[in-house]
């Protein structure tokens, strides 16, 4: 089974799918802008050919390289895991005449408007929102919508370029913030509970699911630097509370046409126990998700997403073992690490459930905390007990500080 993988050195957790694909006989061909010889150890065992391009995102420009570059070879599949490069791989799909995720379906996932309009129309709880071009478009919806709303790329991820708006005159400040941006979707606060849905699907149904409750919600850790971001997936499935976001995104991957692999989910639980949809993506989850969900299961989702996209069947167990927190760690001060204080007696606390200490050591510079959500390293703990998890990772939120200077 001959594989054009896209992107397979960037960003960091891309050669675990390269050697998931390797582990299920898959034949990987690279494509990326990272210079082969550039490429970690780790990628280029398990490729049997790269093409460097110039532009990754030059969809017309990589196409036409790879048609060339693969003349005369037949390809099977064209996959991808990174957001930037899904519709690019949809592309030489339909090029190609591969199965997968067509145009329009990867559009659905990644265009937040269609998103939410396809999701409306089928009678899904969304946020009310529009596409907006220019700052009088803005002004037009914010009347419709009223405060607090959100302002947000089209086809981003993450909390890049993403506001909240709570006032007029916090509107006007936020929209020089947001001028490079060509369009938009100006879109309802939803108050509550932020979690995320992610599957492993195939043939569009999930082979496994996963839920994983965000505190703070991501919006808010991204404004407040002194915040350790937690990111907890819940055991027990079954729970009540849970039954309104998991029927939300079931449906969502049906209206929206899933076919075979990750899907990433984020859902609104408001106070009055209302599951919200947020928004939806035909990849994995990034910040460490896949590596979560990989620990609440005991099983390993880079080979199985592989088993799924490229032979159409999934092999692991589903039985959910463990509550599996993260927590994200941001050094106080600026430069290279100089200490860090209170790991040692956390780490003794905890004992055998701490499954990765995963921090920037001492030497190590300091990264900027408003451009990666990993910031300076992460902590992830287990246990079958969600009480024990939430204990511990409050404790490594509160109790260990990290300086730089």
């Amino acid at each position: 089974m001959r594989v054009v993988f896209l992107s397979p050195g960037y960003p960091a957790d891309m050669p675990k799918f390269a050697r998931g694909l390797a582990e299920v006989g898959a034949s990987i061909y690279g494509v990326g802008d990272t210079p082969r010889d550039s490429l970690p150890d780790n990628v280029k065992a398990f490729l049997t050919d790269y093409l460097t391009v110039p532009r990754m995102l030059d969809e017309q420009d990589v196409i036409s390289r790879v048609s060339d570059w693969m003349r005369g070879r037949s390809v099977d599949r064209v996959l991808a895991n990174w957001e930037p490069v899904m519709l690019l791989a949809a592309r030489l799909r339909e090029r190609w005449g591969m199965p997968g995720m067509s145009v329009d379906a990867v559009i659905g996932f990644r265009d937040k408007e269609i998103m939410k309009q396809r999701l409306r129309a089928a009678g899904l709880r969304v946020p009310k929102s529009k596409r907006v071009h220019t700052a009088a478009e803005v002004h037009e919806v914010a009347e419709e919508i009223g405060f607090p709303l959100i302002l947000k790329p089209i086809g981003g991820a993450g909390c890049s370029d993403t506001f909240k708006v709570d006032s007029w005159a916090d509107l006007e400040a936020t929209l020089p913030a947001i001028g490079r941006l060509t369009e938009a979707s100006c879109e309802e606060y939803i108050d509550g509970e932020e979690h995320t849905y992610d599957t492993v699907c195939v043939r569009g149904k999930p082979a496994i699911e996963n839920v994983t409750l965000y505190l703070p919600k991501p919006l808010e850790a991204s404004q407040q630097e002194w915040i350790s971001p937690m990111a907890i997936s819940i055991r027990d499935l079954e729970q009540p509370k849970l039954a309104g976001g998991l029927a939300l995104g079931r449906a969502a991957l049906e209206v929206l046409g899933m076919d075979d692999g990750f899907t990433h989910m984020e859902w609104f639980l408001t106070p009055k126990g209302e599951a919200v949809f947020g928004e939806i993506a035909c990849r994995a989850g990034g910040a460490g998700l896949v590596d979560q969900f990989n620990f609440t299961c005991d099983i390993d989702l880079y080979r199985e997403w592989a088993r799924a996209a490229v032979w159409g069947h999934f092999e692991a167990s589903t039985t959910r073992k463990f509550n599996v927190g993260m927590i994200f760690k941001r050094a106080r001060g600026w430069g290279n690490i100089t200490r860090i204080e209170g790991l040692g007696r956390w780490l003794h606390a905890c004992g055998g459930w701490v499954v990765q200490d995963g921090l920037s050591r001492p030497g190590t510079p300091r990264r900027d905390w408003k451009q990666t959500q990993v910031a300076d390293g992460r902590l992830i703990v287990r246990h079958p007990e969600w009480d024990e998890v939430m204990r511990m990772c409050v404790s490594a939120a509160t109790d260990i500080q990290m300086y730089a200077q």
